[in-house]
């Protein structure tokens, strides 16, 4: 048995999470693993996709709510507004469960608080009010903030230290695939053939055929999250079964590896860099949120002739592009520093952005999809290299759920887009919000470049 093992059997911790599928590996004293358990990695990287079938979906509900509701961009932002919202109030108190608990129990409280969220859209549709929706949406949120603070800190912790940006990076690519699914979803259960939602409920010839269309467009809502609910069911049975490595510091005094919540935030807010990776994080996932908001509502005002159906191809290829620009990244971070990876990223990021700005054609709708394929290695490569900025480790789940608080972005930059959108009347023009979050994505990471590059001077001259 390793020291690390001792030290954390003396204090009657185990070094694993209970289950009947066994984890082979070693602890190490700063919780990570002599080597990544594969059996547990790949299904903790299988549940990544979950939450990007959630906010796929989003994307989806946005267009059929604005028609059903008779919305404003501004006021069908509010979808993104009550799932980001929810991440936002849970992180923190989630944390703090997984801290006294195990991350397997955070996974586990993740998958069945979404569960209770997608079983509350069935009562929804019959009340039929966008506030209700709204309040299942909050719900699901919940469950999720507890699933991702659990995923992404366990992901980067889940092995050896040095591998911890590129591993989360590699779960973080399953996400796509859940991208991906919502959208296929959305296309083939909730939108039709034939006219666009508006011009249908616009051309009824009275107010019953019209609750007729609404009704009918609201109950055909539910079908994808009937295939959630079965997914998540299969989850909770494997990862209740699977036994996962504790993944937290090991410490000879157990008190010393008990961290208050004000002892933590007053470390974090010392943190300049830290801080400054949260306004990244926030940024960044509010970009990518109001992208992929708006990518149909664009291929849709680009084009009359488009339906809700035929305009969600578009939103399925940003998704594609999302998964294509992960993988290359992948593979660069191989080969380059990762924070050259994410400048070069954000620098072509910026002149995307300004095409679809400058250009009044449907060219713009394909430069909105390369946009997508540039949102790749964001959220992962900025929360593994913003935790890492954590020297004591007693503060990993706390700063991990800080990190992902800052998702309220998702909540914020998508109302501003439609804000601007709904002001100059432009859609299209409107997505010159995304390239200030490029702009701040490039500059946080040459920021940490050239604090890397000082320190790698200065161990060179102590080393002298």
């Amino acid at each position: 048995m390793s020291t690390s093992q001792t030290a954390d059997l003396d204090r009657g911790l185990p070094n694993s999470s209970p289950g009947l599928i066994k984890d082979p590996s070693l602890q190490q004293k700063d919780g990570y693993l002599d080597r990544t358990p594969l059996f547990q990695f790949i299904l903790l990287s299988v549940l990544f996709p979950m939450w990007g079938l959630a906010a796929g979906m989003n994307d989806i509900l946005i267009t059929q709510f604005k028609a059903v509701f008779d919305l404003s961009d501004f006021a069908s932002a509010f979808v993104q507004s009550a799932f980001y919202g929810g991440y936002f109030v849970v992180a923190i108190p989630a944390s703090r469960v997984i801290r006294r608990t195990s991350y397997k129990l955070g996974l586990l409280i993740g998958l069945s608080v979404y569960m209770l969220g997608c079983l509350m859209f069935f009562p929804a549709s019959h009340v039929a009010t966008y506030s209700v929706f709204l309040g299942s949406l909050f719900a699901i949120a919940i469950g999720l903030s507890f699933l991702e603070t659990s995923a992404n800190t366990y992901s980067s912790m889940i092995g050896p230290r040095r591998q911890a940006t590129l591993r989360l990076n590699i779960s973080q690519t399953f996400t796509a695939f859940g991208f991906l699914g919502g959208a296929l979803l959305g296309k083939f259960l909730v939108f039709t053939d034939g006219d666009a939602l508006h011009k249908r409920i616009e051309a009824a010839g009275s107010e019953a055929e019209r609750v007729a269309i609404t009704s009918e467009a609201l109950g055909r809502t539910l079908d994808p999250y009937k295939v959630i609910l079965g997914l998540l069911l299969v989850l909770i049975v494997l990862v209740a079964i699977t036994q996962y490595p504790h993944a937290k510091p090991l410490r000879d005094d157990a008190k010393e590896a008990e961290a208050s919540i004000g002892e933590t935030l007053a470390y974090l807010l010392r943190n300049k860099i830290f801080g400054a990776g949260i306004v990244t994080q926030f940024l960044y996932v509010g970009m990518q949120t109001a992208l992929w908001s708006f990518t149909i509502r664009l291929a849709l005002d680009m084009d009359d002739s488009l339906n809700e159906r035929g305009a969600a191809n578009y939103l399925i290829a940003a998704f594609i592009a999302f998964f294509v620009g992960k993988f290359i990244a992948n593979v660069l971070m191989t080969k380059v520093h990762e924070d050259l990876v994410l400048m070069g990223y954000s620098v072509l990021g910026m002149l995307t952005i300004t095409y679809i700005v400058l250009v009044p054609n449907f060219t713009a709708v394909y430069a909105a999809v390369v946009a997508s394929a540039l949102l790749g290695p964001g959220w992962p490569t900025i929360f593994a290299r913003n935790l890492d900025m954590i020297e004591d480790k007693r503060f990993t789940e706390t700063g991990g759920a800080i990190i992902v608080m800052s998702i309220i972005g998702g909540a914020v930059i998508p109302a501003i887009q439609g804000l601007v959108s709904d002001s100059l009347g432009s859609m299209r023009v409107s997505f010159i919000v995304n390239f200030f979050c490029f702009a701040a994505i490039f500059c946080y990471f040459l920021l940490l470049h050239r604090r890397s590059a000082r320190d790698g001077v200065a161990q060179e001259h102590g080393a002298a």
